[in-house]
């Protein structure tokens, strides 16, 4: 039929069409195939990150509720509750174990080997091992050796202290620290700068808090290492004792005020005769002392006991007070310790009130001094009441190595509560009040870690550190009523160069009539060239390694300094005199400085509390 007709072109034009159509409908099949596929991906990646989602938020509540467990940790601790603690860091080991369980997770394991993102959860699934590790093998073999330790008997006694104990713990200690510093190192090594906010800022926070338990760890295991030895548990040592007068600023504190003979024999403590920095004398020949502190403090370092500590650090007083000491009494000493009356304070709160019971100290407080010392009056009576009740200035050494053996004697009878007695010391070692040095090179390769130690160098100074010291130019007792604030004001970088000013600012407090109103022994009566009343202070401020003091301005204006270097530390001495009632600012200004890193500050330790006298850091706005 017509309509049914068709040629050979028709089929050939057919068949020229078919392979268009096929090659459409073949295309169109796989890109069907290939977008379910891809929804399948999505559904998948969608789930994925959901299920991601989930135990992000699983890992940052139990993380959570550990780090909200730490201060009822802390009570524990401190209320003295052995078994209370024990069961609160099986509360947190269980907290962090569930953490470090989610982030072990397959799938979160697998986004940490996403490029760029990866690191995040990485970084999450580290700081969770870590916090794991802080607990399980850090906090829990500590609070089973806190829990064995017997704190009573831990206590300096006339019968002794059992010493055994905390040597017994030396190890369990020790190997907590390491685990805990390894993990601190692991956080240390997480490049923070490439992670998202919310990943950066809880590691930064992990890291600080890992820092400060390190730290405080470490402390505690060389403590618990060479403390035995120290306190005398297989041969006894013996030490001289320097009570540091803050009435008369010496740049570790003060004048050494009394002096004595502390030995430690098996834990017991015994406190020998007193004697003072006058009854030492004058050393003929002169002590050698270092160049550079000779350059900056004078020969008078090897050649008077008052003298020994006008310079800050502290090693080096030590070692001219223990030579001092031994050829003036031909007693040898192991080493020297340090404490003002503010710290004697701290340990008078755990001890309790101290009943004067010498006769000769009976008679001079009943001229109106206390008949009792205690945490609260020590301070006023040894710097203040002392010298306007007694004229007399070997009455005067008398009454106040008195009541430092008064003091040590309540320790040597077990007077007190221990834990508070250790409280008080740490406070005193924070502050600067108590200071150790051993003679024994290897207890002071210790020691020299450590504030406690008082050095303007090595492992214990901070690389940005800067030190803001005192030396009384009176010659008197003046700086119970010298008032001090310091702090440091940084500049904007410059060339790759910090710049940090040291302000320091003084006033007189004392009375406008205290030429006459003070005792003599007080003003001076201006012996020394420093009108009565009137205080006479150089301050000594020390700058990082490698930087320049470069100016220094007093009340804003520039003047006159002397610079040094101590130890490959800037150093700057400005002199100021006030007048009763005065203030004065001094600016010493650093540059050159190329630690990047915040600074630290250490003053001299006075009768103010050192938190009244560091100021927080001016830290201006600087442009990128």
């Amino acid at each position: 039929m017509a309509g049914t007709q068709h040629t050979a072109g028709d089929d050939a034009a057919a068949r020229s069409r078919l392979p268009l159509q096929a090659s459409r409908e073949g295309r169109r099949r796989p890109i069907v195939i290939t977008l379910i596929s891809l929804g399948g991906i999505i559904v998948m990646a969608g789930a994925g990150a959901a299920w991601l989602g989930s135990k992000a938020s699983e890992i940052k509540s139990e993380l959570t509720s550990a780090a909200n467990l730490i201060p009822s940790l802390k009570g524990d601790i401190v209320a003295d509750n052995a078994d209370k603690a024990t069961v609160t860091v099986e509360e947190l080991r269980a907290h962090t174990m569930a953490a470090k369980r989610a982030a072990g997770d397959p799938v979160w394991t697998l986004a940490g080997s996403l490029p760029g993102i990866g690191t995040n959860f990485s970084a999450v699934a580290e700081v969770a091992r870590s916090a794991d590790d802080v607990a399980n093998l850090g906090l829990a073999p500590l609070a089973e050796v806190y829990s064995s330790l017997n704190w009573e008997t831990l206590l300096p006694s006339s019968s002794g202290t059992d010493l055994e104990q905390l040597r017994a713990a030396s190890p369990r200690i020790s190997s907590a620290a390491r685990a805990i510093r390894l993990s601190a190192d692991r956080l240390n090594q997480i490049d923070a700068t490439t992670l998202m906010p919310q990943v950066a800022e809880p590691l930064t926070s992990a890291r600080d808090q890992l820092h400060g338990i390190t730290g405080s760890l470490d402390a505690a295991a060389d403590a618990a290492k060479i403390g035995p030895e120290m306190l005398g548990a297989q041969t006894p040592h013996k030490y001289l004792l320097m009570i540091q007068n803050n009435a008369e600023s010496r740049a570790s504190g003060g004048i050494p005020g009394a002096l004595a003979v502390l030995t430690f024999d098996k834990g017991s403590l015994t406190l020998g005769s007193q004697s003072s920095a006058t009854d030492v004398g004058t050393m003929t020949p002169t002590l050698p002392v270092e160049a550079e502190q000779q350059q900056i403090y004078s020969s008078r370092l090897g050649k008077y006991m008052q003298d020994v500590n006008l310079t800050p650090d502290f090693p080096t007083a030590a070692i001219m007070a223990q030579a001092m000491w031994e050829r003036k009494t031909g007693q040898h000493v192991d080493g020297v310790i340090s404490i003002d009356p503010v710290a004697l304070s701290y340990v008078l709160d755990a001890t309790g009130p101290v009943k004067i019971t010498q006769p000769e100290l009976i008679a001079l407080a009943g001229r109106g001094l206390p008949t009792e010392i205690n945490g609260k009056n020590v301070v006023k009576t040894l710097l203040s009441d002392v010298y306007a009740t007694i004229q007399q200035p070997k009455l005067q050494d008398a009454y106040f190595a008195g009541v430092a053996q008064e003091t040590f004697a309540a320790l040597s009878n077990g007077k007190g509560e221990a834990k508070g007695l250790m409280k008080g010391l740490t406070k005193g070692v924070e502050e600067g009040r108590v200071l150790v040095w051993s003679g024994l090179p290897s207890e002071q390769s210790v020691i020299g870690q450590y504030a406690l130690s008082g050095s303007i160098a090595g492992p214990s100074v901070a690389p940005a550190e800067f030190g803001v010291y005192f030396n009384d130019g009176t010659g008197a007792k003046m700086d119970y009523h010298v008032k001090r604030t310091v702090q440091l004001v940084k500049e904007c970088a410059q060339n790759g160069y910090e710049q940090t000013t040291v302000r320091v600012t003084s006033t007189n407090t004392a009375p406008a009539d205290a030429a006459t109103s003070l005792p003599a022994y007080v003003t001076g009566v201006g012996t020394f060239g420093v009108p009565a009343g009137s205080a006479q202070t150089n301050i000594i401020a020390y700058g990082p390694v490698q930087a320049y003091v470069e100016t220094a301005k007093l009340d804003g204006q520039r003047t006159d300094f002397a610079p040094y270097r101590h130890s490959n530390r800037p150093v700057g001495v400005v002199a100021i005199q006030l007048a009763p009632g005065e203030s004065k600012a001094v600016d010493l200004t650093f540059g050159k400085i190329v630690q990047h890193t915040e600074p630290n500050l250490v003053v001299t330790p006075t009768v103010q509390d050192v938190k009244d006298v560091i100021l927080p850091t001016l830290i201006p706005e600087c442009g990128q």
